[in-house]
């Protein structure tokens, strides 16, 4: 290596050097800082407080560490605890047996999804409003209490949608004991059983939505290949009649105010 390469890489990684000493000692300087008797006295302890009722309330750093930590499981709970997933399914089969993958487009089919999961949720979501964090932000209850009192009404919405024989499948792969009813049945049990007969029940629905427009498919099909028009896609041919069908029945009324009913019935 030259001289001159030599001086331009000491006068390149100086500045760094020095740079890299100032931040060490900025470091330093707020460990000192904040590792000081004084500034850690002010700082709120992560302790439990007593309510009067005899419950304890957890601190408001905990309580801001828990809400974050909780906001990472929404879309989750969204998907899986919630309507959406049976309504999201048959909107996508209703598309495909209408042979419009295109139309009506993912955001409207996701947006349609969300406002009929709130629309069918809304009970649900009132109660566990009104029984648990109301009184918690009251400081009525504590957070455990609130918690398990705002997990029963999704417990009740969820095993009014599960098949029995779903919830023996995963309590005998859990090697539980048999249920002795649906108060005791554990949410890590709830929660697949739930998934797995919100699918059954979406695919149920979705081939009764197919059967009138494969009708209509296999009807245009045979006509073509009577008039010797095998060269014609047949999908072109019968979409027109599949989208004039769908708007004579009022379709869109039927299947919405079907899937609402279908979780309260």
């Amino acid at each position: 290596m030259t001289p001159l390469v030599s001086h331009k890489l000491a006068c390149w990684s100086r500045p760094h050097r020095l740079l890299r000493r100032v931040m060490n000692k900025i470091t330093l300087a707020l460990f000192a800082l904040l590792c000081s008797p004084a500034v850690l006295a002010q700082l709120p302890g992560i302790i439990s407080q007593p309510l009067a009722n005899g419950g304890q309330s957890w601190s408001l750093p905990v309580q801001t560490l828990v809400f974050i930590t909780t906001l990472s499981f929404l879309p989750a709970a969204l998907l899986m605890m919630t309507s959406f997933t049976r309504i999201i399914i048959v909107l996508g089969l209703l598309r495909n047996a209408l042979g419009t993958p295109s139309a009506p487009p993912n955001q409207v089919m996701l947006g349609l999804a969300l406002f009929l999961t709130f629309f069918i949720m809304s009970p649900v979501f009132d109660k566990v409003y009104q029984d648990a964090y109301l009184p918690f932000s009251q400081d009525k209850m504590s957070m455990e209490v609130a918690m398990d009192k705002g997990s029963q009404p999704l417990r009740e919405f969820m095993l009014r949608q599960t098949r029995e024989s779903d919830l023996a499948l995963y309590a005998r792969l859990a090697n539980l004991p048999p249920l002795e009813g649906p108060e005791v049945v554990p949410m890590r049990i709830l929660l697949p059983a739930y998934v797995t007969s919100e699918l059954k029940t979406a695919f149920q629905i979705g081939f009764t939505v197919f059967i009138p427009f494969l009708i209509i498919d296999l009807v245009v099909a045979s006509v073509l290949m009577a008039l010797g028009m095998m060269m014609v896609p047949p999908a072109s041919i019968s979409l027109p009649f599949k989208l004039m069908l769908f708007v004579l029945v009022d379709g869109w009324q039927l299947l919405l105010g079907s899937l609402a009913q279908s979780f309260y019935s």
